[in-house]
Parts: structure tokens; sequence; C-alpha cells
């Protein structure tokens, strides 16, 4: 009988795996976010995440892979932390609006973006951005139907959520060519207000 592999030998090479990866994905959205679809390729990302082509092929076999998997990387991550923001479930109302429309406002929003707009060109993209959007989209109204403490099963309810969702995207567009900080505050205050006339008090009577 051979000796027995010791299985923490390959422990190394594993988190050295999941460290490329990593730095993959994040350089995939910054390249995507930065330079569009046409500017955005596997040579690019691997040059700026420090590793060879090859190297990110392995891990990608596709720029499609690549850059589908990066999106989702990163919008896991943004749900995560948004989690974590309000960790005791629903919390004030402005606090919870505001941070679900900073989703739209940054790097991963951009990238998205660019991956819809190439989508519509290229088909082997399409159904793999239509399934990927589709899965984050369920999951940023799962944890917005959580933090604001909504009942979706009161009529109304899961429209006027889905509501706010449509419309930070958009203030997300308005912010690509402009920096609109100021007139989103005053909308974001302004779907507070409608939601605080259809949607119970997260927090309870003061």
């Amino acid at each position: 009988m051979g000796p027995v592999a010791d299985p923490t030998a390959t422990a190394p090479k594993q988190a050295r795996s999941r460290v490329t990866r990593r730095h993959l994905l994040e350089a995939a959205v910054s390249c995507l976010a930065e330079h569009g679809w046409a500017g955005s390729t596997v040579s690019v990302v691997a040059e700026r995440a420090g590793v060879s082509r090859g190297a990110a092929q392995h891990h990608f076999p596709t720029r499609e892979d690549l850059f589908t998997a990066a999106v989702e990387y990163v919008a896991e991550e943004r749900s995560t932390a948004l989690r974590e923001l309000f960790h005791a479930g629903p919390a004030a109302r402005p606090a919870v609006v505001a941070a679900l429309v900073d989703l739209y406002t940054g790097a991963l929003f951009r990238a998205a973006l660019q991956l819809w707009v190439a989508a519509g060109n290229e088909e082997q993209l399409r159904p793999r951005v239509t399934e990927l959007e589709a899965r984050v989209g369920r999951e940023t109204h799962r944890i917005a139907v959580e933090l604001l403490g909504a009942d979706e099963s009161v009529p109304g309810v899961r429209e006027t959520v889905q509501g706010l969702l449509d419309m930070a995207r958009g203030l997300g567009l308005a912010n690509l060519l402009t920096d609109d900080e100021a007139r989103r505050a005053r909308v974001v205050a302004q779907w507070c207000r409608m939601l605080d006339a259809t949607l119970p008090d997260p927090a309870g009577p003061a």
C-alpha cells in the first residue's frame, strides 16, 4: 500500500487559487465599468489582476464565463454587505431606502449595465445575462422586503417595493452622466414618505 496523501498539502494551492479567482472577478468588474464590453478582454483583465492569460482561462474558459461570474460575485458581495448593515432586520426606512439606492450608483451597476448592452448584440451572452439579472433581481427584492418589513400579502405592497427598486435603477442611470446626489436625496425622501403611507412602520410605534 502506497503512502497516504496528506490532504493539507493542497490547502495552500487551493487558497492561492481562490485569491487568484477573486482578483480576476474584481478586475473584470472594474474593467467593464471603466472600458465597457468592447474594451474589456480576458487579456486586459488578467493584466490588471496580475496573472497570466492562461491562469485566467483556467478559472474562466470563456469571456462570457468571466464577466457574468464577475457581476454575480460582486452582486453577492453587495447583498451580503447590505444584510450585515442591517443585521437586526427591519430598520429605519430612510436608511434602508438610501442603502438600496446606493446599490445602483457604483461600479457594480455600471458593469452590469455594460453587460446588458452587450447582451443586446451578443447572442451567446444574452441568455446568461438574462438569467443572471433575474437571479440578482429576485435576491435584491427579497432583501428589500426583509429590510423594509414589508408584508407582500397586502395588495399593492409587492408592487410598491418593486417600484422602489425600479426608481433606484433609474437614479443609477441618471448618475452615470452627472453627479445626481442632490436630486437623488430629494427623490429618496419623497419615496420614504410614500412608503410610510403604504407600509407599516417596521420600527413600530414610538
